[in-house]
């Protein structure tokens, strides 16, 4: 299987070769800011039980809306039949095949719906009905095997609540106690019936049918709060919402659950180890779908994070997606032995993934350096053949870079792992601009495939910089005691893993070591924080959503479940770890730091507050770096608008250019602006 996959990875990257030679240099340009942002995108596939169709959604830029749109597209297993089927002008979600695949239910907003809600559409096209006109918003949507029920997802209605509220002018916040409880539902497809199936002060974080049909399985928890994860379990009830019984009582938090197809047993993923201790590689269990039986954890010494999992044809075989490091692949797992088979093999990121029980095949979209993420087949038999041909044309369009994958030794001698991105038109012995990318998490790992907005890659390799983003220790992928070398103080190699494998570019030849420059965002932009404290070899750097002060974040961000085992004990308690907090907090050595530096934060961030971006702000400025602070309005976390994200790129490029290599930027436009904005704004 793996020399099938290689052999047609390696005929499909010489046949793209080649077609971009015969269109000529001249016509294949760098890659712009906008270009990467109206990059198209492919997620959730679905393949039919009857038809050999998929389903998928397309999402594209609309600078018009300044968001991306999903729609949903189907294409034939053999690669014919390629049809947009939705066109609404909000787009669609949650796309989603009857069994017997004549029709296609789907979630959205469109005309006068105040919230999202149930459509169904037929195969060969036509009109959408809409099925529901709940009063809160639906998710998460499940056919019945007969066809005759969808269930759903939908938060208890408090329109009553809010009314009453406001007709006596009570409009007080109850900060993280104003929260819907949330249930499962099924409605009738024929007769429109809506019924709610669970009840009670619960919140219902996922529900998955089992392949038969009359049980689900469920987790609930206390509150939609991230802290109370910890106090969530897997329930399991008949699929009328009777019997209900409790299948786990570990007090963790699982995800993934999946009933097996003779209902005896549920399988789950979650960060613990066998001893249900946290802080470790996503792992796969079982456990007795009785709620009698003790966890078992699968495959102990499996070094890989587990992505996703899914049942095989019968209870005997489970099949995986495995994050190794710099790639992501499927995997087979015998249960009763914990043999395994590994599938694919390639330098590629499983962007989506999903298994057909009946046909016994696998519909995946690989990203790879030259394609965002294409749709790949792989039947029953062991071969792969490639459905879409959405991204053939990108190296006909772009010149794209060459991508490695490197390693080096940390500063204790244990192995590092990175993605190095060569400048284009890379010249042997000649020197360039580095910047340094450290991802977030920081449980997660850079792959081989990212054609990320927010780290454009192709766009800073196009102006000459070479680019690395190590998977320093703290990243997934390369065992527990990788993942855990933050358990007890976050910074002990991290910033260490990011240095010696900038001095492996150097000593490569490839890095000028006068023009370094330094960026990341969440957790990558903690570590940037750090690093600018620890040296000043970077002439630039970029903090987006980045921690500087442990002790108050603590308290500020939406989630703690991580940060405690990082620091032994919550700051509040008597005798609690401060000196460790107070230690690893980048602003305890704030007054070291002389490397300009830009703090891009979102106004509405829960995950890392945009008082975190003030507080480093405030610092620098005081010990007089220089520095500038935007705050984009209205976003979270993860900036949404396709403008926001274009400023992003132009200001930090701008700052790159200034900082770290003496020339001005000219700062690209969006295909819906008037006039150019003034970065000295």
């Amino acid at each position: 299987m793996k020399m099938w996959l290689g052999i047609v990875l390696n005929v499909l990257l010489v046949q793209t070769m080649a077609n971009a030679q015969e269109m000529g240099a001249d016509n294949i340009k760098a890659m712009t800011a906008v270009d990467l942002l109206n990059l198209p995108s492919i997620s959730r596939l679905e393949l039919s039980q009857k038809n050999s169709q998929i389903l998928f959604h397309k999402g594209e830029a609309d600078w018009d809306k300044d968001k991306r749109i999903n729609h949903i597209w189907r294409v034939n297993q053999d690669s014919s039949g390629l049809v947009q089927m939705t066109n609404g002008s909000t787009g669609e979600k949650g796309a989603t095949w009857a069994p017997n695949g004549n029709r296609i239910a789907f979630i959205a907003k469109r005309v006068d719906d105040k919230e999202d809600q149930l459509y169904v559409i037929n195969n060969i096209g036509g009109e959408a009905k809409r099925l529901t006109k709940h009063k809160t918003d639906i998710s998460s949507i499940s056919w019945s095997p007969d066809g005759q029920n969808i269930y759903f997802l939908a938060n208890n209605d408090r329109s009553a609540l809010k009314k009453q509220r406001k007709k006596v002018r009570d409009n007080m916040i109850r900060f993280e106690n104003d929260f819907a409880y949330r249930h499962i539902w099924k409605i009738n497809t024929v007769s429109g019936e809506a019924k709610q199936i669970t009840e009670g002060d619960l919140y219902v974080r996922f529900y998955n049918l089992s392949p038969d049909g009359t049980k689900i399985v469920y987790s609930n928890a206390p509150t939609p709060l991230l802290d109370n994860l910890w106090d969530g379990e897997l329930w399991v009830m008949n699929a009328d919402g009777s019997d209900t019984l409790q299948a786990t009582h570990n007090k963790y938090p699982e995800t993934g659950a999946r009933l097996s197809p003779d209902n005896k047993s549920i399988l789950y993923r979650a960060g613990v180890n066998a001893k249900g201790e946290p802080y470790y590689n996503d792992n796969l269990f079982i456990i007795p779908a009785n709620g009698t039986g003790s966890e078992r954890l699968l495959m102990p010494e499996l070094p890989y994070e587990i992505d996703a999992a899914e049942w095989g044809k019968t209870s005997k075989t489970i099949f995986f997606i495995a994050n190794m490091g710099v790639h992501t692949e499927l995997f087979e797992l015998k249960v009763k032995k914990e043999k395994i088979k590994q599938l694919t093999d390639g330098d590629h990121a499983v962007r989506s993934w999903h298994y057909q029980r009946n046909s016994n095949s696998h519909v995946l979209s690989f990203a790879t350096t030259n394609n965002v993420g294409d749709i790949w087949s792989l039947n029953s038999k062991g071969r792969l053949s490639q459905v879409t041909h959405i991204f053939d044309d990108l190296n006909k369009k772009f010149k794209l870079p060459q991508v490695s994958a490197i390693q080096w030794q940390g500063a204790d001698g244990v192995r590092v792992e990175g993605l190095l991105y060569y400048p284009l038109d890379y010249v042997e012995g000649a020197r360039y601009p580095l910047v340094v990318q450290t991802h977030g998490g920081p449980l997660s790992s850079d792959k081989f495939g990212s054609f990320s907005t927010g780290r454009y890659a192709q766009v800073l390799t196009a102006r000459g910089y070479a680019v690395l983003q190590p998977n320093y220790r703290g990243s997934v992928g390369y065992g527990d005691d990788f993942a855990r070398d933050m358990v007890g103080g976050y910074f002990t190699n991290a910033h260490l893993d990011v240095m010696t494998g900038v001095d492996t570019v150097i000593d490569m030849g490839i890095a000028d070591p006068d023009k370094l420059v330094k960026m990341g965002w969440s957790a990558g932009g903690h570590l940037t924080n750090k690093i600018i404290t620890h040296t000043d070899r970077f002439k630039a750097a970029s903090s987006g959503a980045g921690a500087v002060n442990w002790i108050s974040m603590y308290g500020q961000s939406d989630i703690r479940i991580n940060r405690t085992p990082w620091f032994g004990n919550t700051p509040w308690v008597k005798g609690a770890p401060i000196d460790v907090y107070w230690n690893n907090s980048p602003l305890k050595d704030i007054w070291k730091v002389k490397t300009p530096t830009l703090v891009l934060v979102g106004e509405k961030d829960v995950r890392v507050p945009a008082a975190q971006s003030v507080e480093l702000y405030r610092a620098l400025k005081f010990n007089g770096v220089t520095t500038k602070l935007y705050m984009a309005p209205g976003e979270p976390h993860g900036w949404r608008k396709l403008t926001h994200r274009l400023f992003k790129v132009n200001v930090e490029l701008d700052w790159f250019e200034k900082h770290a290599r003496g020339q001005s930027y000219t700062w690209e436009k969006a295909p819906s602006e008037k006039e150019k904005p003034d970065p000295k704004d």
